[in-house]
């Protein structure tokens, strides 16, 4: 991946006091195969942001720096008596910090970097279009490491380091600002190694990573200077919003202090100043005292408001706090405000005149004067020019903005959905809006939706968790909120309900093809495993098919035994499914999981919405805590891909509901491939009562359980449906059985159990539907998941969510912002029913 990489900072060559990093990341990015160029302001730079000085006639150094053998540059401090920098031209022979010179180095091949008397934007200008032209067009532009962290918008607002990634971008060359942020200055050059290979790590994947749509720029990245930083995430945040409080961040010093009057002087100035004011009747405002000014910037204001945010989405401050990485996607460009205003005229007068306010007003009901003003003299007739520009106004009044709530919480999806919407959308036609990073409809009741709303008949997009919507506002504001959710839709999640619902719809529709694609399931309840025995008194086919079991164990023909799978009904993450096919390894299943279970049944709502909640790292199932559970025939075998190392697959398949109700399938799905090659499930006579013989890494497909078993997953985990090595008939008819399946559940669902899934008109839902093809070529129904866990798609397959959520934002959202449905462009959504639920 070697890439020609031109390195800049705004802390000047490098130098213990104020530049210790830069030299160790140009060899940690040089010794990863790139091609680094550097360009770097000749001293200290900081705080000067995308700066250019006019008129200046910019002039450059040579740096060359020590040679491989030597330590990095400016993390020692034995050249502090030197002023920590290189050693001036014709010292060279002391300078394990380097050497300056004055002229370019003759011969070929000596690494030299070049030092501008200039600012960061303007050694991004020389470096990528006066150096280094030998070396082919650079592919990234990396400005820092900068000595301190760059959160927030306070520090980034005028941090060097973000101007010289803007200058880059504003080039139309991918850029990233990189910063160290330090909690003492007591540096170990440990941790300094530790965060500059973070540093280059994180570089290396968000250049895999980049979005091909345009909708990122710039990344910021801060990387905390802590032991132990290699432990702490990588997490996407925004910037957080923040302001100095009250006050100067300048010191006052006294003018003379310099040295630069005298005193006599001084005193006859000022006696000569107030003898002219006296004789001028002594009207004049009392004369300015001469003082100098100090650059004191309060930081106790930036660390204060990162605390007073706590640990919102989007506080990138807050996830340095932590220890953890911050990454910050950015637009080179200031964000736009009131864009309900674009496109409408602001009317001057000279004469008094009275107004007519149109647009937003406060949600407290202040009488602040924000939107569009048509403004007409007082007392006097309006003119036809003017009524005619009040008649276009209140057309356009009509047509109010959409207020979005876009806080996803989930860093893989949330910039998707943001790039969807700033695609297809119009710019004037939403506004996007923050609630109190620690706001949610649940968490904070006395906090109402309409209190965040500029006024009660606001239009709202809610694209939020589930436990986050105001359901509440939503019912009483139908006509004007949009949800990311239905409320009630256990129908399809919880898998007994699930069950329930085929069965229902099947009694009445037997020639429906959810009969032949959903594998038939025995719901029971246990509260406790010596209870097992009990609860499955109504389970007439699995008790019948174990007893045929333990006949055909007689008989020694193991082979013809039918083996079950078990589920937690309100499970997820793959957790709590196991292999069986005797009475007595169901029990001892049971029976592990009521090891240490002492507590209390938990209320049976309180289930998890999200698929991708949980912990990461053990199977930690309590029988009692989820009591519901289903048994089916397991399918065997599945269709298995030589040229895959013939490994169990299953088929993700994301579905989009609209309304009440419109079914959507995309097409384009993912392959979820098991660790290990399929064997068939196999009964040991040895140890005919543990269930744990069974290998489960052959058998199960979910990629959270692989990610967090294994220290390194295999990456050949995920694959593109319509990329596998398949007859493509047979992938066709697949698809085909799918939209069918998908087709019937949802509508099998809205008509046969309307009490638990119920569609409403002013919301959407995507869902994650997973499917198992057998050998013989039948497909079959798994799962429904709400909210699922895109990120299981991984970096190398996202396109397939990046197109999956431009449809939900064309087929669901535009006509909301809109007010004209969405257009028939072809954009993988296949529409597979449309079922008329009489809701308006």
């Amino acid at each position: 991946m070697g890439l020609h990489i031109l390195v800049v900072n705004d802390d000047g060559p490098p130098n213990p006091h104020s530049s210790p990093y830069v030299h160790s990341l140009v060899r940690e990015l040089q010794s990863r195969g790139h091609t680094v160029s550097v360009c770097l302001p000749h001293t200290q730079r900081s705080w000067i942001g995308k700066a250019h000085i006019i008129g200046q006639t910019v002039k450059p150094l040579y740096y060359r720096p020590p040679p491989p053998s030597a330590p990095a540059a400016g993390l020692s401090h034995e050249a502090e008596q030197n002023g920590g920098v290189a050693l001036s031209e014709g010292q060279g022979e002391r300078g394990d910090h380097g050497t300056i010179h004055t002229r370019p180095h003759p011969k070929p091949g000596v690494e030299e970097w070049i030092l501008v008397d200039g600012t960061p934007a303007s050694c991004v200008q020389i470096g990528l279009y006066h150096f280094f032209q030998d070396r082919g067009p650079v592919d990234l532009v990396v400005s820092g490491p900068n000595y301190g962290r760059n959160t927030t918008a306070v520090f980034a607002l005028s941090s060097g380091t973000l101007g010289g990634a803007l200058e880059a971008a504003v080039c139309r060359v991918k850029a990233i600002a990189l910063s160290y942020a330090f909690f003492t200055k007591n540096h170990d050059t440990g941790i300094i190694r530790k965060a500059t290979k973070r540093g280059v790590d994180v570089i290396e994947a968000l250049w895999r990573a980049w979005p091909g749509d345009g909708s990122v720029d710039l990344y910021s990245v801060n990387v905390p200077l802590l032991e132990g930083l290699e432990e702490g995430k990588v997490v996407y945040a925004g910037m957080l919003q923040n302001y100095w409080g009250p006050g100067s961040c300048f010191t006052e010093v006294d003018g003379s202090v310099d040295g630069e009057e005298e005193d006599e002087e001084r005193i006859r100035e000022e006696e000569g100043q107030v003898e002219e004011g006296l004789q001028e009747g002594g009207h004049k405002h009392a004369p300015h005292t001469h003082k100098h000014f100090k650059w004191s910037p309060r930081f106790v204001d930036v660390y204060k408001s990162v605390d007073e945010a706590g640990e919102g989405p989007g506080n990138d401050g807050w996830v340095v706090k932590v220890g953890n990485t911050s990454v910050t996607p950015l637009k080179a460009n200031f964000f736009q405000t009131a864009t309900h205003l674009h496109g409408t005229e602001l009317k001057l007068s000279r004469q008094p005149k009275r107004s007519m306010t149109f647009g937003m007003e406060p949600a407290h009901g202040s009488q602040e004067e924000r939107g569009a003003v048509i403004e007409e003299p007082a007392l006097q007739k309006p003119t036809t020019k003017q009524a005619e520009q009040l008649e276009d106004l209140l057309l356009r009044s009509k047509i109010s903005p959409v207020y979005a709530l876009v806080e996803y919480n989930d860093a893989y999806v949330q910039p998707l959905i943001l790039s969807a919407m700033e695609s297809l959308l119009p710019a004037h036609g939403y506004t996007l809006v923050k609630p109190p990073s620690t706001w949610s409809a649940t968490s904070n009741p006395d906090i109402s939706l309409s209190s965040l709303l500029p006024s009660p008949d606001a239009k709202i997009l809610q694209i939020m968790p589930y436990e986050s919507l105001d359901f509440e506002y939503a019912a009483t504001h139908s006509s004007t909120t949009l949800l990311n959710s239905y409320m009630i839709r256990k129908a399809l999640i919880r898998k007994h309900f699930l069950s329930a619902t085929v069965d229902a719809w099947v009694s009445k529709h037997p020639d429906s093809v959810l009969k032949m694609h959903v594998k038939r399931a025995e719901a029971f309840e246990v509260d406790y495993a010596e209870f097992l025995d009990d609860a499955l008194v109504e389970a007439w086919d699995l008790r019948a098919s174990l007893e045929k079991n333990e006949q055909l164990l007689e008989e020694g023909k193991e082979e013809e035994m039918e083996w079950w799978i078990l589920k937690p009904s309100m499970s997820d993450r793959g957790q709590g499914i196991r292999l069986f096919c005797r009475m007595e390894q169901l029990q001892v299943i049971f029976d592990q999981w009521e090891v240490g279970n002492d507590e209390e049944d938990e209320d049976e709502e309180g289930e998890q919405e999200n698929e991708g909640d949980g912990d990461d790292d053990e199977d930690h199932i309590t029988t009692s805590h989820l009591r519901h559970f289903i048994a089916q025939p397991y399918i065997h075998p599945p269709l298995l891909i030589p040229q895959l190392n013939n490994r169990k697959f299953h088929i993700r398949v994301y579905v989009l509901c609209v309304g009440a109700l419109t079914v959507y399938v995309y097409r384009d799905m993912l392959a979820l491939f098991a660790a290990k090659p399929y064997t068939p499930p196999t009964f040991s006579l040895d140890n005919d009562e543990n269930s744990s013989e069974l290998d489960l890494d052959a058998h199960l497909t979910n990629t959270c359980r692989q990610t967090s078993k294994y220290d390194t997953p295999d990456p050949d985990l995920v694959h593109l449906f319509w990329s596998l090595p398949l007859p493509s008939s047979q992938k066709q008819s697949i698809f085909t059985q799918i939209c069918a399946v998908t087709a019937d559940l949802f509508e099998a669902a809205a008509r046969s159990m309307s009490i638990h899934f119920q569609p409403l008109p002013h919301a959407f839902e995507a869902y994650g539907l997973d499917f198992l093809v057998d050998a013989g070529g039948t497909t079959w129904l798994l799962e429904v998941n709400a909210f699922p866990d895109f990120a299981q798609t991984g970096q190398e397959c996202s396109d397939v969510v990046r197109g999956f959520w431009r449809g939900v934002v064309g087929k669901a959202v535009k006509g909301f912002v809109t007010g004209n449905a969405g257009g028939e462009e072809e954009d993988g959504m296949v529409k597979v029913r449309e079922v008329d639920l009489g809701r308006r």
